[in-house]
């Protein structure tokens, strides 16, 4: 089947940081599975990721850590387009269109700005503020039917419906109606949403300034092995039944991504390690997780160290992307009645 023919799936990772087993399990695992079966465009988005301040020679290697970590975890750049988002000039553009067609109402209502904000809100960039809008850009820029969304981020995926539709409305007198396709959210089967390792009620993150609440893909099997047993749990025994876990969230992750990285239902999980000590479920968890990153750990190591490889993997994807998005943008243009 050919690309034309596919639905179109895009989707990214911000070289914020380092990369853990919660970009794994949340996107990266569920790209290699979707390459087969869509149009995929798999972006390194490095304009989202300066909406907080980078220090500019580590971003500059984080872009390279995440295209070794897509390629090692098994996304094929013959399969899939592999580019990074600056790359692009149109990403950014288009995103200045839609800020002006995006609502002040719409982002003031964005839960996440709230929380990345918190109590300094007057002091953050307004990147960070206009976050929806270039996500929306990403998105809208090659016309993508689906996005792979977890739970934080289906209000991202509703101001991007909300702006489509507002941006076809606007300018249905000038080309504008229908032009731009509403994407569908694409609800995964593989955890999308992986906790910090020191608190169930937390997202597992980069930016936390304790690498033992996440387990990085570079970690090695002793440095696994050790975050794994230090993991926070409560003094309780294994849970007997599924409902248990409600009121034990730092164990409810765990069992997450046992059963994320088995491929096992949760609830076959718990019955699994009825009666078990806790010991026990988190050395079988250790080695689990072990068996599924240890060669992949390999591989990002070996591609970390091959950058001019990185480099034409990336600038292949910049030439397919350019290819996907200057259409668009060209057209955007003319229906809002920019330019000559």
């Amino acid at each position: 089947m050919s690309d034309q023919s596919k639905d179109r799936v895009f989707s990214g990772v911000q070289p914020s940081g380092s990369l853990h087993i919660g970009n794994y399990l949340g996107a990266i695992k569920n790209f290699v599975n979707l390459q087969n079966d869509y149009d995929s465009i798999f972006c390194i988005v490095d304009l989202h990721a300066i909406t907080v301040w980078q220090d500019p020679k580590v971003l500059h290697e984080n872009i390279l850590d995440v295209a070794a970590a897509y390629i090692a975890a098994g996304i094929d750049p013959k399969k899939a387009t592999i580019f990074v988002q600056s790359q692009i000039p149109s990403h950014a553009e288009l995103a200045w269109i839609l800020n002006c067609v995006s609502r002040i109402g719409w982002l003031n209502r964005m839960t996440q700005f709230k929380e990345k904000a918190g109590k300094n809100r007057e002091n953050v960039s307004v990147g960070l503020y206009v976050y929806p809008n270039l996500m929306a850009s990403d998105i809208l820029l090659y016309h993508s039917n689906l996005v792979p969304v977890g739970d934080d981020q289906k209000q991202h995926l509703e101001i991007t419906r909300d702006i489509a539709q507002k941006f076809n409305n606007d300018f249905k007198n000038n080309g504008g109606e229908n032009f731009f396709p509403l994407p569908e959210p694409m609800i995964l089967p593989i955890a999308s949403r992986v906790m910090s390792l020191r608190d169930g009620l937390k997202k597992m993150s980069k930016s936390d300034s304790s690498e033992m609440t996440r387990i990085e893909i570079s970690d090695d099997n002793d440095l696994i092995n050790k975050k794994i047993t230090k993991a926070k749990t409560d003094s309780l025994p294994m849970p007997s039944n599924i409902n248990e876990l409600e009121q034990r969230p730092e164990l409810n992750n765990l069992i997450n991504i046992y059963s994320s990285f088995s491929g096992t239902n949760i609830s076959v999980v718990v019955n699994e390690f009825d009666g078990k000590k806790l010991s026990d479920f988190k050395s079988d968890l250790s080695n689990i997780i072990i068996n599924e990153m240890e060669p992949i750990r390999d591989k990002f190591f070996e591609l970390k160290n091959n950058k001019d490889y990185l480099n034409k993997i990336l600038n292949e994807g910049m030439i397919k992307a350019k290819e996907k998005s200057d259409p668009v943008i060209k057209e955007v243009k003319s229906i809002v009645g920019l330019g000559q």
